[in-house]
C-alpha cells in the first residue's frame, strides 16, 4: 500500500489549505528561531549582526520555498500516514539547512549548533503538529458534523471489523465521495472485538445481530467490509441484511483498492446470491496445448470470448487472433489488454466479419494458421431466433460448419464449441441449432486428426441480454421487474467459471466429448428477483411490481444438463463431466445439413419442420 499512497496521497488541495498552512510555516519558522535563541548571547549576537527580525523573516520564506518544492502544501494530510510524517522530517530537514547556511553564508551570522538544531526540532514539532491535526480531526465524527457533511450522509452499518472494515470506516469519516456513508456502527462475529471501538465507532454486535443493530442505529444502509467471507458466509450475512430493507453495498476486493487507491461502493454481486460455491478449475492446464501457439477466438468480443482471452492469457500464446462481426467490443477489448499481452509477447490482432462469410474465415486462417480454435460465436436470443429461424441456422449451423471445416482443412490441435443446456431436448430454435452444432462437432471429431469438443453452459450471469442486466435496469427505473413465470428455473454459472470450463475441457478433450459442469441446484428465477429488490434496499410488491409476462416462444420452464439415452460421467477433474451417448453418423450428420440447407429459402414454419428432422429431440412449434 505504500506505493498506492506515494501516488495517491498528492493530489488537488484546495488553494485556501495551502495558503494557509504555507503561512503557518512562515511564522513557525521566525518563531522557532526567535525561541532557539532566546535567553542566551545567541539572542544578543543575533540581533546586533541583522539590526532587526527582517533576517529571520527571509529564512521563513526560505523554509516555506523548501517545503513547497518538497510538495509540503500538494498532500491531502487527512489521510496522511506514517510515509507523510517521514516526509515531514525530511522537508524540515531540508529547509533547516538550507536557511541556516543562507544565515551564515549571505548575513554572515554565526549561531551555535545548538540553536540550529532546537530551531530544526521547534519548527518539526509545529509542522508536523499541525499537518497531523489535519489528519487527526478530519477523521473525527466531530470535524464531519462541524463541516456539516456527516448529517447528510446516509447513516451506514459497517459488516466486519478487520482491515477491509477499518478502511471502511476511516474513508467515509474522511468523507472519501467513493464512500458515502456515517458509519454510525459495526458488527463482526469476533467476540475478542465486541463492545470495542473502531476509530471511535461501536462494535455492536455479531452478524446475526444485523437487523437489531440496524433498526437500534437507526441505519440507512449496509456496508460488507469482509472480502475474505466464503459464499455460505456472505448469503447468511445477506439473509440478515435482507431483513433490514436497507440498501446493501460491498468493498471491492482488497487487490482492486490497493491497485487504484480508490474505495468505491460497488451494489451486491448477483453472483453472491447462487447457492453453491463458485467453481475454482486449474486453468494452469491451458499452458500444455496454449502456451507458445496461435489461437483464434470468434466471438472475441463477446461475454464469454472476450473473458476466454482474459483467462487465456497467463497461459502465455504466442498469438490471440480476436474475430468478431461486432467491431466495438472487439476494439474495447484489445485496448484493455493490448499492453498486458504486449508485456509478456503475446500478439494480439483483431479481425472483423462474420462466421458466414466463408471468404473471410478463410483469409483468418491462412493469414495466422491457429492451431487452437474456441469458438463463441453464435446468435443465443431465443425470442429473436423463435421469430427468424433462417437466421439463426444460417448463422449458428453453417457457420459452425464453416469454421469446423476450416480447423479440420487447415490442421488445426483442438477445436472447443462453446454449447448450451438448451441444446438438450431443445424446445425452441436456438437450441435446435447449438444441438446441431454439437453434432457437427462429434461427426467431424470421428475422421480428423483435429480434437473437437463441445461445452454445455447454464445461463452465464452478466452476460449480454441475460436476465440479471435487465432485473437491475428494470429495478433502478422504478419497476416493474418483469418476468415469464413465477416457477421458471435456470442453472446459473458466472463468465469466469463458464471461460474456465471452457479452457479445462481444451485440456481434458480427447475427441467428440459433450463436457458439462456440475453448477448445482437450479434457481428460480422470481427468487433472484426478489433478493435483488430486496438488496436495493426496496420492498418487493410495495416499491417495486413484479410482473409475470407469460412463457415466450419456445421458453421451457426448466433447462436440462444431458438428453434422454445420454448418461454423465466425471473426468479426472471432479467437476467436470462428459456426457456419453450415441454420436450421429458421418451419412446422417451430411444429410441433415443438406436437408437445411435446401429449407433455408423456405417459411419460417417450413424451416423449423426442417431442423426438427434433422434434431430427433427438438419439438418445433409451427403455424404461431
Amino acid at each position: 500500500m505504500s506505493k498506492l499512497r506515494q501516488k495517491g496521497i498528492r493530489s488537488k488541495v484546495s488553494f485556501a489549505q495551502a495558503v494557509g498552512l504555507a503561512s503557518f510555516d512562515f511564522i513557525a519558522t521566525f518563531v522557532s528561531y526567535v525561541v532557539a535563541a532566546w535567553g542566551t548571547t545567541e539572542w544578543t549576537l543575533t540581533v546586533s549582526h541583522i539590526g532587526s527580525f527582517a533576517a529571520i523573516g527571509v529564512l521563513a520564506l526560505i523554509t516555506v520555498c523548501v517545503y513547497a518544492a518538497c510538495g509540503m502544501y500538494s498532500c491531502l494530510w487527512r489521510y496522511a500516514s506514517i510515509f507523510e510524517c517521514l516526509r515531514i522530517a525530511l522537508a524540515s530537514i531540508a529547509a533547516a539547512v538550507v536557511a541556516d547556511v543562507v544565515f551564515a553564508v549571505l548575513l554572515q551570522a554565526q549561531l551555535s549548533l545548538r540553536t540550529y538544531v532546537l530551531a530544526w526540532a521547534i519548527l518539526l514539532i509545529l509542522s508536523a503538529g499541525v499537518r497531523l491535526s489535519i489528519r487527526a480531526l478530519s477523521g473525527s465524527q466531530a470535524w464531519r458534523f462541524s463541516n456539516g457533511r456527516g448529517a447528510l450522509q446516509p447513516r451506514t452499518l459497517v459488516i466486519g471489523a478487520g482491515e477491509a472494515g477499518s478502511l471502511a470506516v476511516k474513508r467515509m469519516q474522511s468523507g472519501d465521495p467513493d464512500m458515502p456513508g456515517y458509519p454510525v456502527a459495526v458488527v463482526d462475529d469476533a467476540r475478542a472485538k465486541q463492545g470495542m471501538r473502531l476509530h471511535g465507532v461501536k462494535i455492536a454486535g455479531t452478524c446475526e445481530d444485523i437487523p437489531h443493530v440496524a433498526e437500534a442505529c437507526a441505519a440507512q444502509q449496509i456496508v460488507l467490509a469482509i472480502p475474505s467471507a466464503t459464499r455460505e458466509q456472505r448469503q447468511h450475512i445477506f439473509e440478515q441484511c435482507i431483513q433490514t430493507g436497507l440498501k446493501v453495498y460491498t468493498l471491492p476486493p482488497l487487490q482492486d483498492i490497493s491497485k487504484t487507491g480508490r474505495v468505491p461502493l460497488h451494489d451486491v454481486d448477483i453472483a453472491d446470491l447462487l447457492s453453491r460455491e463458485e467453481v475454482e478449475l486449474d486453468v494452469s492446464l491451458a499452458s500444455g496445448y496454449v502456451e507458445g501457439r496461435t489461437v483464434l477466438v470468434t466471438g472475441g468480443g463477446g461475454s464469454i470470448g472476450s473473458e476466454l482471452v482474459r483467462q487465456l492469457l497467463p497461459a502465455h500464446p504466442a498469438r490471440v487472433v480476436l474475430f468478431d462481426i461486432y467491431e466495438n467490443t472487439v476494439y474495447e477489448l484489445y485496448h484493455e489488454l493490448a499492453a498486458k499481452a504486449k508485456a509478456q509477447g503475446t500478439e494480439l490482432l483483431c479481425e472483423i466479419g462474420s462466421i458466414t462469410h466463408l471468404p473471410a474465415l478463410e483469409r483468418v486462417f491462412d493469414l495466422y494458421q491457429p492451431q487452437v480454435v474456441f469458438h463463441a460465436a453464435a446468435h443465443k436470443h431465443v425470442p429473436l431466433m423463435e421469430a427468424d429461424p433462417r437466421e439463426a441456422v444460417e448463422n449458428n449451423v453453417f457457420g459452425t460448419l464453416n469454421v469446423v471445416r476450416l480447423a479440420d482443412q487447415r490442421n488445426c490441435e483442438r477445436f472447443v464449441l462453446i454449447s448450451t443446456d438448451k441444446a438438450v431436448n431443445p424446445t425452441n430454435v436456438m437450441g435446435a441449432t447449438k444441438r446441431m452444432c454439437e453434432m457437427i462437432v462429434q461427426n467431424y471429431a470421428k475422421r480428423s486428426n483435429c480434437v473437437y469438443a463441445a461445452v454445455r453452459f447454464g445461463n452465464v450471469l452478466g452476460s449480454h441480454g441475460s436476465v440479471i442486466p435487465l432485473f437491475k435496469r428494470q429495478i433502478a427505473a422504478g419497476g416493474p421487474v418483469t418476468l415469464t413465470h413465477r416457477d421458471i428455473t435456470r442453472y446459473f454459472m458466472t463468465i469466469p467459471e463458464a471461460s474456465r470450463l471452457v479452457i479445462t475441457a481444451g485440456a481434458l478433450a480427447k475427441g467428440g466429448e459433450i463436457f458439462v459442469l456440475d453448477m448445482g441446484e437450479p434457481v428460480k428465477i422470481y427468487d433472484l428477483a426478489i433478493n435483488l429488490i430486496r438488496l436495493s434496499g426496496l420492498e418487493p410488491g410495495r416499491d417495486i411490481e413484479i410482473v409475470e409476462t407469460g412463457l415466450r416462444p419456445g421458453e421451457k420452464m426448466y433447462e436440462e444438463l444431458r438428453m434422454d439415452g445420454e448418461r454423465v460421467e466425471p473426468t479426472a477433474d471432479g467437476r467436470i463431466n462428459v456426457t456419453v451417448g450415441r454420436a450421429p453418423g458421418v451419412d446422417e450428420v451430411r444429410g441433415n445439413l443438406d436437408m437445411l440447407r435446401d429449407s433455408l429459402g423456405s417459411s419460417n414454419d417450413d424451416i423449423k419442420r426442417a431442423l426438427a428432422a434433422a434434431v430427433p429431440t427438438y419439438a418445433a412449434e409451427v403455424g404461431k
